[in-house]
């Protein structure tokens, strides 16, 4: 179960929390410009667009989990298992394997228009990576400082919705959590008004009660209107690091801590949340064990290189002992 969201300040931020019961050792990986992409079913492309994300790199080869370009481009890929329909290769059509959409995408284009109109010509195969990593069933939150889609493969093809909250979970179908937003209509920041009787003089016993109603379990239709309340009425700060924080703290509204939900013989937790400051091209992030907030800049690598450059995830737990 995952969370992504998007957040607008001085900068166009953009993040999410990845919740698993397992990790591939994940890395914060770079794909510089001339690093050269092989695809399943295309040519091979050479030079295109300079990558950050956290991937599992196999063979080489990045996985993708989320990313941005060097333009402002984000992906993040959200369980969609039961939902996702990949098909068979179809003639005529781009044919993309999941694995390959984020940085065919990412390579590729500037803007979310622009990946709206390519996303007409594109199939995506149910071609697996290898034995080792079978078909993710994945939908996605895509977004520039201008606009997010969520894009969904199902049975009935290819799905592009407008996401004008900036917020994806996993399922149900993105449809469906729009329509189940209007339940919570009545949730406010505000002290909420007496609206039960003019007879009677009833007055709220704590501050917080206009919140009254607010999901708190784990699931992912709670998550989706927790994480939107959240950010539409969370404080825009002016300054770049509190905007960070700012924004770790709207993903630990969401937060999934370690054994509250069972998975098989293990529990789902966090494994990390990320925050992509797009304008500036630096990926922050913090991990299960480590609340560091922890950082990666683009444009200190040879982004221009041709060879991945990867960094582990800080896991270990880290205490500022002050005496």
């Amino acid at each position: 179960m995952c969370t992504a969201i998007t957040f607008e300040n001085k900068s166009f931020y953009f993040g999410r929390n990845l919740d698993l019961d397992f990790t591939y050792k994940e890395s914060v990986t770079i794909t510089p410009q001339n690093y050269k992409f092989k695809y399943k079913y295309l040519p091979p492309v050479k030079t295109h667009y300079a990558i950050i994300g956290i991937a599992t790199v196999v063979d080489n080869y990045p996985l993708y989990y989320d990313a941005a370009n060097e333009k402002g481009l984000c992906i993040a890929g959200l369980n969609f298992v039961g939902n996702a329909v990949y098909n068979p290769f179809i003639q005529g059509k781009i044919n993309l394997c999941q694995f390959e959409i984020i940085p065919y995408l990412l390579g590729k284009y500037k803007t979310v228009d622009e990946v709206i109109d390519e996303f007409k010509k594109i199939n995506l195969t149910d071609t697996p990576f290898s034995e080792n990593f079978p078909v993710s069933q994945l939908h996605w939150l895509i977004a520039d400082k201008t606009k997010a889609i969520t894009v969904e493969a199902t049975s009935s093809g290819i799905e592009i919705f407008q996401n004008p909250f900036g917020v994806l979970t996993n399922n149900p179908p993105f449809k469906y959590h729009t329509e189940n937003i209007k339940n919570y209509l009545n949730l406010t920041s505000l002290k909420p008004e007496n609206r039960f009787s003019d007879k009677l003089n009833l007055i709220p016993q704590s501050n917080g009660l206009g919140g009254f109603g607010l999901p708190g379990d784990l699931s992912s239709s709670s998550r989706f209107i927790r994480a939107v309340f959240t950010k539409f009425n969370s404080v825009k700060p002016n300054d770049e690091r509190e905007s960070i924080n700012q924004f770790f703290k709207i993903l630990e509204s969401v937060f999934q801590q370690e054994g509250c939900v069972k998975i098989g013989d293990g529990f789902e937790k966090t494994q990390y949340s990320s925050c992509i400051n797009t304008d500036k091209g630096v990926y922050y992030y913090k991990t299960y064990s480590n609340s560091q907030i922890t950082g990666v800049n683009l444009y200190n690598t040879n982004f221009q290189g041709e060879e991945l450059v990867s960094f582990p995830l800080e896991t270990n737990v880290t205490v500022n002992m002050i005496n």
